[in-house]
């Protein structure tokens, strides 16, 4: 699949996709914290209706890391959810303050997604992409530096479908 709107070599779209490692993040009261060892695969923007659900917002952003890469201290609540691809999507949260955390999916378990605003330095996050825009609320403003996905984006070795 290809992108709908593939701007990344233009000089407005010149942006720092680098953040610290190793770097680290949380829950608002400090049960749940996390510390990621290499830089993230991907960062993006969801906006598939799962996605709209589970943040109470037009879509969800998060920061994607080899799951491996990835160590938790204190013990997230799950709930999971078929989600707009067909697979099961798993979500973690905190169960004292509630604040989302983590999204997992059984179509690609070697990759986690971190919500952004956990990060002990949100403002690292650069979105690299917009993906199932086919669900994205009508009045959402896409930022045309970034290529948007009606899906999400194939991955290598996928079958084409």
């Amino acid at each position: 699949m290809s992108a709908s709107n593939s701007n990344m070599d233009s000089p407005s779209s010149a942006r720092n996709y680098d953040m610290n490692t190793p770097f680290s993040g949380g829950c608002t009261c400090g049960s749940i914290r996390y510390k990621c060892a290499h830089a993230p695969v991907a960062m993006l923007n969801c906006h598939c209706l799962d996605c709209q659900r589970s943040s109470g917002a037009p879509f969800a952003s998060g920061v994607v890391v080899m799951t491996n890469d990835l160590d938790v201290t204190g013990a997230p609540r799950t709930y999971s959810v078929r989600a707009s691809s067909g697979g099961l999507a798993t979500r973690s949260f905190c169960a004292d303050c509630g604040t989302p955390l983590f999204t997992w999916s059984e179509a690609n378990p070697g990759f986690t997604s971190i919500r952004f605003p956990s990060l002990d330095e949100p403002s690292l996050f650069q979105p690299m992409l917009d993906i199932w825009t086919s669900s994205a609320q009508p009045w959402v403003c896409l930022d045309q530096a970034i290529p948007h996905f009606p899906q999400s984006p194939q991955q290598p070795g996928e079958p084409e479908a």
